[in-house]
């Protein structure tokens, strides 16, 4: 009788390898492209739903937080159904919930369907990595990671030129109906191609307790970061109410976490300071990253003139310098000092924002391009130096956990970025709105002029004030952008001495990545 262990399936090699590969590719690159590409939309999408831009930032938030809260499941469902299974499974859920949102008749029915889009999408990214990486040889893993790094930062430059021109040209819902043939695609061959490479699976318990508790806090506070703003923060009730739902929830998943045997969430990682220092440094810059890259589509469409795909095409830019970039940045850094690289991203974002500070008031299309080109550098040292930073020290059955963490905590910290964004967007520009009101006085000889000017040229004297309310409207947008940008100059500057309370990591990104 033959008692020899069932041999492992054939290496896929040619055709099938290289279709797979593209497969695997353009899951990540769907998954990531939806973080972005409602971001140029929002004013498209609002406006045909009929609510304000303000109501249409959830969009990307409840996306967002949905993921967010999805990512620390993904290791429990890859060890308890297989990798495969549990990322091709994912893939046909976040299909058919990009359907559904395509075909939303209200923002509360596609708030919804965002919500279950993004707490599908969390075994996605970390799947599409596993498996990637399972058809390199180890010699050919830093490869691997090439390719799914490329992706990754490809998406965000699709996202806002294909989201743009997709609002400019057809129906908002495509912008959601196009995940439907790439998803079916995707899943059809990763299933025909990886089905017989499923990974050994055990029963595992779950923290039921942990994970209710989680979902409490993240949503809650949520809901008072996004409403806060309509509602006047804690002057109303029911905020009032619900941020004592988050404090309390956030305590007693706290505690519950550090005393459960197999917690959703490993709060113990912690006790390493390169992963609690590293994830501080990587959120803070990430949130401001993030709420950036929310505010500025919309101040360019709302404030400015622009259409969505010019407001895209501002954007697209940054992507491609990180595109160019990266490689020379993945081939050095295991070669040195990763914090170096980590000080250096937090010194050319804070260049970046500076730069967007001195926008004058009739700022050209490369004049708004620029800052965005240097942002591009920052971001091809900044997500792969502070990987090598959060990681470092850690026992390689603790990585997929600390990844998980590390990646729940940042989306959480973008999506938390936006409604902190745009609250202080909003504030900021009344201010200044109020004080150049102040001006507009009746004994302001300027004022006067300036309306008599406007009714010679046929505008009737409310016209003529309206007009002025509207430049006066737009200047304080310009302010209140250039406060932004000036504030997140600063914290990213500030942020540069956490690199140094770490240790110096001991491998490069790569061998970091590839446990």
């Amino acid at each position: 009788m033959n008692t020899a262990a069932p041999t492992a399936p054939a290496p896929l090699t040619g055709a099938a390898r290289t279709l797979t590969i593209f497969a695997l590719a353009m899951a990540t690159f769907m998954q990531v492209l939806d973080t972005t590409i409602a971001n140029v939309s929002i004013p498209t999408i609002a406006g045909n739903l009929g609510v304000s831009t303000d109501s249409g930032t959830w969009i990307i938030t409840s996306f967002a937080v949905a993921n967010g809260v999805s990512v620390p499941l993904t290791g429990w469902l890859m060890q308890r159904f297989g990798v495969v299974k549990t990322f091709v499974l994912s893939i046909l859920l976040f299909t058919l919930a990009s359907f559904l949102c395509g075909i939303a008749w209200s923002l509360p029915v596609l708030l919804l369907f965002r919500v279950m889009q993004g707490g599908v999408s969390g075994p996605m990214i970390p799947g599409s990595q596993a498996l990637l990486l399972s058809l390199f040889p180890e010699s050919k893993k830093g490869s691997a990671l090439a390719i799914w790094s490329m992706t990754t930062l490809v998406a965000p430059i699709a996202g806002p030129i294909l989201g743009g021109y997709i609002s400019d040209n057809f129906p908002w819902q495509w912008i959601f109906l196009i995940n439907v043939p790439v998803g079916v695609f995707c899943g059809f061959v990763c299933w025909r191609n990886l089905r017989l490479r499923e990974t050994q699976t055990r029963k595992l318990g779950i923290d039921k307790v942990g994970l209710v508790l989680l979902f409490v806090w993240v949503g809650s506070l949520q809901i008072v970061l996004d409403q806060g703003k309509n509602l006047d923060w804690f002057d109303n009730t029911g905020i009032v109410v619900t941020m004592v739902i988050t404090v309390i929830s956030l305590a007693a998943w706290i505690i519950w976490e550090l005393g459960e045997k197999q917690p959703i969430v490993n709060l113990s990682l912690f006790k390493s300071r390169n992963f609690a220092l590293g994830t501080l440094a990587l959120c803070l810059g990430y949130a401001v990253f993030f709420g950036n890259v929310v505010l500025m589509p919309l101040w360019l469409q709302e404030q400015l003139g622009y259409t969505a795909t010019w407001a895209g095409l501002v954007s697209a830019p940054s992507g491609m310098v990180a595109v160019v970039v990266s490689p020379l940045v993945g081939k050095f850094i295991g070669r040195g000092d990763a914090r170096w690289y980590a000080s250096a991203s937090f010194v050319v974002f804070a260049l970046s924002y500076f730069m967007r500070a001195a926008y004058p008031a009739d700022a050209s299309f490369w004049v708004f391009v620029t800052p965005l080109m240097v942002q591009g550098v920052a971001m091809s040292m900044f997500f792969v130096s502070m990987l090598t930073i959060t990681l470092d020290g850690l026992p390689p059955a603790s990585v997929p956990a600390a990844s998980g963490l590390n990646n729940f905590l940042r989306i959480t910290g973008g999506s938390f970025a936006t409604s902190l964004t745009t609250t202080w967007w909003d504030r900021r520009e009344a201010l200044h709105q109020s004080r150049l009101v102040e001006s507009l006085s009746a004994y302001d000889q300027t004022f006067h002029a300036t309306l008599e000017q406007l009714q010679v040229q046929g505008l009737t004297a409310e016209s003529a004030a309206a007009a002025v309310m509207r430049q006066v409207t737009g200047q304080g947008y310009l302010l209140s952008s250039l406060d932004l940008f000036w504030l997140s100059g600063w914290v990213a500057l500030l942020l540069v001495p956490l690199c140094w309370m770490v240790r110096r990591p001991a491998g490069g990104a790569v061998a970091v990545a590839a446990e």
